[in-house]
């Protein structure tokens, strides 16, 4: 994830950040899926959502504190 992205992240709300969590949770289950019937073409593309979902999950817990 670029820079860029991760600053437009931080500017979302609480419930802006669920509704990706959950888009994330779902590609997540979705790839695992196909990963486990069929070869990905791009299996590195699991550890990419993997790491978008523990960013999310910070700036949630982040933003939960912080008021």
């Amino acid at each position: 994830m670029k820079a860029k992205e991760k600053e437009s992240l931080k500017n979302k709300n609480a419930a802006e950040l669920q509704d990706l969590l959950a888009k994330a949770k779902e590609k997540k289950f979705n790839l695992l899926f196909k990963h486990s019937t069929t070869p990905l073409s791009n299996p590195l593309e699991i550890r990419v959502v993997r790491r978008e979902i523990a960013l999310l999950n910070t700036l949630i817990h982040q933003k939960g504190q912080s008021k």
